[in-house]
């Protein structure tokens, strides 16, 4: 029976997350409508830290360039505690890794996201509400309120739910959000000062009872433009929106709140007390008072309909994690669902693996943003390297998910995790090497072929890899760094002549970094991780773990 859909997918929310979504999915040429309450985007510095995993991501979807011209570099924290300077800390990361940490305020990723979007001619359709939905086998029936007041109903194949801490979504799929909200309210302004902290630093400064507990604290992360900061101060009691905050109408406390917000004496008042030199506030464009909670959803899911970023986690802002993880959502559910809007293409299972693999990330980062806030960065149990890359949210990985080979053992990245970036790969016609990452844009589903000989072996893998997957598995070939260019030109050469992609590992990075000492088959999902390694390469293994996400023949 066929079903007539005014559009594949409704998103609702337009924040980062939303923006992703849609993004997205029109790259892949689903039909999408994004709608938001909000007749226009805040002009507000909320979410601000942008981590290297989310710059990868950019990468891939072609952001980056214009994320980090608009952006600032996070190059560590000055710490101080009772006036006392602490040891500093500095972001770093891997040489290997291709960005660092970075600071763009909300408003901006929110233009850059926009502006992507409507290159592909799909616009944010501003003041129009979700009011309601209810879904069968088929379909989502959703209903909108546009900015005449006047409701319209829309049959759509997938909603997402982007809408935030009090969404609609997680409401009307009756999702459980068990969590608290912390008692602490805090100010936040987008204010300069005229100190001569060096630039790409932020600062935290908290003062201490005599028991050892915190009750004073002033946190600046840096902005675009000279002396400007994103500052966030505990809230004197005048401004408590306690007992009178939109929280009472669903209980969740978490976001901006509405009432008077702070104004330049009460910014100037933290800082008199907590900076550690003296200095001014002036240039104030936007201030706000703050409520923090804690919560996650019983399930990121539920049959065609789905919720990302804060409508499935809430948790406190400590060292940015809440919009990267977020979008990171939106990351993993887009290509999942653009390969299942394309009848017969996707396995059944796959939208499902959308929860197995983001709930426990969603949980992880809730559980270690509140014990980071309560107990602080410093007393966390990872060694200083790998808190840094857990927190540059380069350790997230799907190890053990339904879509993804197992584990195993032995060197380099296994299924599940990230698939690294390195240098040095060259090819017959370039005059400069090319980053892995470079290859990868653009492209979708990659079988990479390390080491693969010519002949019969490599003709049964990439049939294999076609037959499997309906034709959307793209091959390359990387060669080890002692193969000469006519060895080169054979390993990319099918039976019938058509040619492949092949590159050479010159530097040995990809060896290394991937622990390739002899021939391996390494399938790269569209968002950049893993789903299988094979070593040696093998048709029928290969076969059997396409068939977990495609739905298409069966392989050699």
């Amino acid at each position: 029976m066929a079903h007539t859909y005014a559009t594949d997918v409704l998103v609702a929310g337009a924040g980062p997350v939303g923006l992703t979504a849609a993004a997205e999915l029109r790259r892949r040429g689903v039909s999408c409508r994004i709608v938001d309450r909000l007749p226009a985007r805040l002009p507000f510095a909320k979410a601000v830290g942008i981590q290297p995993r989310t710059l990868e991501v950019w990468d891939r979807m072609g952001l980056a360039r214009a994320a980090m011209e608009a952006a600032v570099p996070m190059r560590g924290q000055y710490l101080y505690v009772n006036g006392a300077e602490q040891p500093r800390i500095d972001l770093s990361v891997p040489p290997e890794v291709p960005y660092g940490f970075a600071a763009l305020p909300q408003y901006e990723t929110e233009r850059i996201l926009d502006e992507h979007l409507g290159r592909f001619g799909t616009a944010v359709e501003r003041g129009t509400e979700l009011v309601s939905f209810s879904q069968d086998a088929d379909g989502v029936t959703c209903r909108l309120r546009n900015p005449s007041g006047a409701e319209e109903e829309v049959r759509t194949r997938f909603l997402m739910g982007c809408d935030g801490a009090h969404s609609i979504v997680r409401k009307g799929l009756g999702l459980t959000f068990e969590g608290g909200a912390f008692a602490e309210e805090y100010m936040l302004a987008d204010v300069r000062v005229d100190w001569d902290l060096p630039p790409g630093y932020a600062m935290r400064a908290m003062h201490t009872d005599s028991a050892g507990a915190v009750d004073d604290v002033l946190v600046c992360i840096p902005l675009p433009g000279r002396g400007r900061y994103r500052m966030s101060m505990m809230v004197p009691p005048e401004l408590s929106t306690a007992g009178r905050t939109e929280a009472a109408s669903d209980g969740v406390a978490h976001g901006l709140q509405s009432g008077r917000g702070p104004e330049q004496a009460d910014i100037q008042a933290v800082l008199d007390r907590l900076s550690p030199k003296p200095t001014t506030a002036f240039g104030i464009r936007w201030t706000s008072v703050f409520r923090i909670s804690h919560r996650i959803v019983d399930r990121y899911g539920d049959g065609r309909v789905f919720v990302a970023g804060d409508a499935a986690h809430i948790h406190p802002p400590t060292g940015a994690q809440g919009m990267n993880t977020g979008i990171q959502d939106a990351w993993n559910l887009a290509w999942k669902i653009a390969l299942a809007v394309e009848d017969g293409a996707a396995h059944p299972g796959l939208l499902a693996s959308y929860d197995a693999e983001r709930r426990p990330v969603g949980e992880e980062v809730v559980g270690r943003t509140v014990r980071h806030a309560v107990e602080g960065m410093e007393n966390d149990p990872d060694d200083p390297a790998t808190l840094m890359l857990r927190e540059a949210q380069l350790l997230v990985g799907y190890r053990g998910s339904p879509i993804v080979d197992p584990a195993g053992e032995g060197r380099g990245p296994r299924p599940g995790d990230r698939a690294p970036d390195c240098e040095g790969l060259t090819g017959p016609i370039a005059g400069y090497p090319l980053r892995l990452y470079d290859v990868l844009r653009e492209r979708e589903h990659v079988l990479l072929l390390y080491g693969a000989g010519a002949g019969a072996g490599l003709d049964r893998l990439v049939r294999t890899a076609r037959e499997s997957s309906g034709s959307r598995l793209e091959v390359c070939v990387v060669l080890a760094p002692d193969a000469d260019a006519e060895a080169g030109a054979d390993a990319g050469t099918e039976a019938d002549g058509t040619m492949l992609p092949v590159y050479v590992d010159s530097r040995g990075e990809f060896a290394r970094l991937y622990g390739a000492g002899e021939p391996t088959a390494f399938v790269i999902r569209p968002d950049g991780y893993l789903g299988a390694r094979l070593s040696p390469p093998d048709p029928q293994a290969l076969a059997a773990h396409l068939a977990a996400v495609f739905a298409t023949g069966s392989g050699d």
